[in-house]
């Protein structure tokens, strides 16, 4: 496990509870020749938690086939939208502010997530900006925009086919119906969202495929590049999946996909 590296200066890493270790990132970087593209992993939890599986594992298999990553920890409740999506987009910045010094390229910034961290990652990919031109802070003139997504077995929508203790957890018990839509990502897709790899189970008992079906639905309205899998069997929380006789294929098909995008050295 390596060192956390704060995403806020003026933020003091938490080191209680489900916010251990947060807002911050663990660095995975690759040596050689680069720069390398990199990918911010952000495991899933319902927002209640992280899972160290869908973590540091992916992190190691990213590594293995030419990607450096960068795991986001994140926080979690009793932080409430907009604090986790504020932490990934922090992390996009930071990574491409960091891009000389870390080895990786700025253009090949990609994210991962896991269930409620799919919904982080596909939350940056459509409520992302540009960055301030005239901040104080560096950091902040960087875009957030991801340049792809990987999205695994996530939760797309806090409305219809929601993940009930994600949305509890993000949005509170009663929340306005606008922060409802604004926060089911498969309606906030456009031509500019960045591609999309995703992957779902369809007998997924916590988190229903409906999720990956709708936001590859969007994708293919908009024309925007998306690879959709549906495994017929598996449980929620898979991870790597290494031990399910159809699933453990999703890293290499996902691989597939990462080299057609040019995301790949080689």
């Amino acid at each position: 496990m390596t060192e956390k590296f704060p995403l806020w200066d003026d933020i003091k890493l938490d080191e209680n509870g489900p916010n251990e270790s947060t807002p911050s990132i663990q660095r995975y970087l690759l040596e050689g020749a680069g720069p390398f593209p990199v990918m911010i992993v952000a495991a899933g939890g319902g927002y209640a938690r992280r899972a160290e599986h869908e973590a540091y594992p992916v992190a190691d298999w990213l590594n293995s086939i030419g990607i450096s990553a960068v795991v986001l920890n994140y926080r979690v409740v009793p932080y409430k939208h907009p604090v986790p999506l504020n932490d990934a987009k922090r992390a996009i910045r930071m990574v491409r502010y960091q891009a000389a010094d870390w080895n990786l390229d700025p253009n090949r910034v990609g994210i991962l997530g896991f269930s409620a961290g799919g919904h982080l990652a596909s939350s940056a990919g459509t409520h992302y900006d540009f960055g301030n031109p005239v901040a104080k802070d560096p950091i902040e003139r960087y875009s957030s925009r991801p340049d792809l997504m990987v999205l695994c077995y996530p939760v797309i929508s806090m409305g219809e086919y929601t993940h009930e203790g994600s949305r509890l957890n993000l949005l509170s018990e009663k929340p306005e119906a606008e922060l409802v839509e604004l926060l089911s990502n498969e309606n906030q897709i456009t031509e500019e969202t960045p591609p999309a790899f995703l992957w779902h189970t369809a007998e997924d008992a916590s988190v229903p495929v409906e999720n990956s079906l709708k936001f590859a639905a969007g994708l293919s309205r908009h024309k925007v590049p998306f690879d959709l899998h549906i495994f017929e069997s598996g449980r929620h929380g898979l991870g790597l999946a290494e031990e399910h006789p159809e699933a453990r294929e999703w890293p290499r098909l996902c691989e597939l996909w990462l080299r057609k995008q040019g995301f790949l050295n080689n």
